[in-house]
């Protein structure tokens, strides 16, 4: 499955907002101290407990989102040990994910999950001046 996404703020409060392939909008997500609300395309909002559970319910699968946020400033979570990658290409693994850093410096980042079912997660990233 391909899907587009993006991403602000931070694990503490931000959006997400997730496009099919073809690019129209199939769910936007936002979340806050005590608020995470997830909108389906034509869909009523639907609350979870957590931004772990939003991840489930949205993408189909567990993503790290608190980490997610690290990994797409090119650093490790500080909420859980990180290894340099085995291959010892730039980046590094955490929480069973290896993070791609070859192309920082384009912006770019790929989080990669290997355990079944595998996840790639491709980043163009774009952070405010």
């Amino acid at each position: 499955v391909s899907a587009g996404f993006e991403l602000s703020g931070t694990a503490r409060q931000g959006q997400l907002l997730l496009t099919g392939p073809l690019g129209a909008t199939a769910a936007r997500a936002r979340w806050g101290p005590g608020l995470v609300l997830l909108a389906r395309a034509g869909g009523a909002e639907e609350r979870y407990a957590d931004l772990d559970e939003l991840a489930q319910a949205a993408l189909g699968e567990a993503v790290p989102m608190a980490a997610l946020f690290s990994w797409l400033r090119g650093r490790a979570w500080p909420g859980a040990v990180s290894t340099a990658r085995a291959d010892g290409a730039p980046g590094f693994e955490q929480l069973g994910w290896q993070i791609h850093l070859g192309r920082w410096a384009d912006g770019a980042v790929e989080a990669v999950r290997t355990a079944p079912p595998a996840i790639t997660v491709r980043a163009r990233v774009e952070l405010p001046a």
